[in-house]
């Protein structure tokens, strides 16, 4: 497992505990990284989560993630085409989805507004 998961605290979510849990923090953004073994974009995202550490932690987002290989059904569910993806959500809608990874940058900016908009 990836030094990010831990650092941001993600939740693992899978098939089965995957609605409880978003039920459960609705009150929150919530952030879920969909990624997958052995897939070099994801591996770049993590990396580049783990250099800014600081400012993503800086933004109020309980974090989630999902291994898209081990649970393809949730794949499926979110109409995904590529990993990495990351979904955005708050009282349980949907608010927005960023794939492929755009880079710190932009990636930052979007996280940004989503709070702005979702405190």
């Amino acid at each position: 497992m990836h030094p990010i998961f831990e650092k941001l605290k993600m939740i693992q979510l899978n098939e089965s505990n995957f609605d409880s849990l978003l039920e459960a923090h609705k009150q929150n953004l919530v952030g879920i990284f969909f990624w997958g073994h052995d897939c070099p974009n994801c591996e770049v995202a993590k990396k580049s989560l783990e250099t800014y550490l600081d400012e993503i932690q800086r933004i109020s987002i309980q974090w989630f993630h999902v291994n898209t290989y081990e649970n393809f059904e949730l794949g499926t569910r979110f109409g995904l085409h590529g990993i990495p993806t990351f979904l955005f959500f708050h009282q349980g809608k949907k608010l927005g989805k960023i794939s492929p990874y755009p880079g710190i940058d932009p990636f930052l900016e979007a996280l940004q507004k989503l709070a702005q908009n979702h405190p």
